[in-house]
């Protein structure tokens, strides 16, 4: 367990704070508003150790880089928003996946994404 710094703390407080995934350049802009001198590097080291120390959970869409975000306690899955790229969580899921599974396999677990416009998007191109 690393010490915890300023620079982890404002990283911390930058996912807390978005609600959504994000990316390490969102989380770099909004952490160097509480840490001007933070840089990239440490970012990325933050993020890694945050990761494998599993204080934030790390989000995989496919043939992307990955995001951050907070740690939650309940499931959830993740919209992405085809206009501006930003990621939402999304509350619940479908359930009864187990019945899509071939017939002998066991299902272990699952991820949803789902994509479109974020409402800010949709209101934008009305």
């Amino acid at each position: 367990m690393q010490r915890n710094t300023r620079q982890r703390t404002a990283i911390c407080a930058a996912l807390d704070a978005a609600g959504r995934p994000l990316s390490p350049a969102e989380v770099l802009a909004v952490a160097r508003e509480q840490v001007p001198g933070l840089g990239q590097a440490t970012v990325y080291r933050a993020l890694k150790s945050l990761a494998e120390e599993q204080v934030i959970d790390t989000v995989a869409l496919p043939g992307e880089a990955p995001r951050y975000e907070a740690r939650r306690p309940q499931h959830h899955h993740h919209f992405k928003c085809t206009r501006c790229l930003r990621v939402f969580d999304v509350s619940g899921c479908p359930g009864g996946l187990a019945a899509l599974t071939p017939p002998g396999f066991a299902l272990e677990g699952h991820e949803l994404v789902l994509y479109g416009r974020c409402d800010a998007c949709t209101a934008a191109a009305a």
